[in-house]
């Protein structure tokens, strides 16, 4: 199966000097066990998340490590790096085994490494600079609307927990997988009348705000 690197070099804007590198960016382990995108995405992770906290440092020079911690986990997480990787069409280069979906597309996860693993591969040809300036324009518009986020979800829910049942909202850990550099959590989250959600994340906190922020859904809605 081949891939054209040419067009998808075009797409990002980004020449790269060692071609192999951006396939193996594209090469997921069930098409090469030995070649693939594994340690690209453990390393575009962290560049990613250094590139994120120092701009919304730059952003944000008042606020508090709280916000900007909670604020991070809303732009650097597996749904962002989705929304990216879809955004870049990475479905239609990945090199990929027997591991479709039923709509025969990729996984979602497989499209959300993909993009960890081609900042990592950005960083390793061209330097920081360049790997940085490739996330700040990819996650333009999210840092854009990550100044709204202001009140996080799980405040949220606690507010109207006590209002309504004067008690807190109950969290628990329903399991938790994944390599142990980038392990996934899912809670679940119940309130006095029974009424519940779960989601996953990549840490338990971020794990929680999404169940809070599901189950705040749920309440809107009735």
């Amino acid at each position: 199966m081949n891939i054209d690197l040419d067009n998808f070099q075009k797409k990002i804007k980004i020449n790269f000097k060692n071609i192999n590198l951006l396939k193996k960016t594209l090469t997921h382990k069930s098409f090469d066990s030995n070649n693939n995108y594994e340690k690209l995405e453990f390393l575009g992770d962290r560049v990613l998340g250094l590139t994120i906290s120092k701009k919304l440092i730059e952003l944000y020079p008042d606020k508090e490590e709280g916000f900007l911690d909670k604020t991070l986990a809303s732009l650097v997480n597996k749904d962002k790096c989705y929304e990216i990787g879809n955004k870049l069409n990475l479905n239609n280069y990945v090199l990929i085994g027997n591991v479709r979906n039923k709509s025969n597309n990729v996984e979602k996860k497989i499209i959300s490494d993909c993009c960890e693993a081609l900042i990592g591969a950005i960083y390793l040809d061209k330097g920081f600079d360049i790997a940085q300036k490739f996330i700040l324009n990819q996650w333009k518009e999210l840092i854009k609307n990550s100044k709204t986020l202001v009140i996080d979800s799980k405040t949220k829910l606690q507010e109207y927990s006590l209002k309504q049942f004067k008690s807190l909202p109950v969290y628990k850990m329903v399991s938790s997988s994944g390599p142990k550099h980038k392990p996934i959590f899912k809670v679940s989250v119940k309130l006095k009348d029974n009424k519940s959600a779960a989601s996953s994340g990549n840490s338990k906190k971020l794990a929680e705000q999404s169940a809070a922020k599901s189950l705040l859904s749920k309440i809107n809605e009735v």
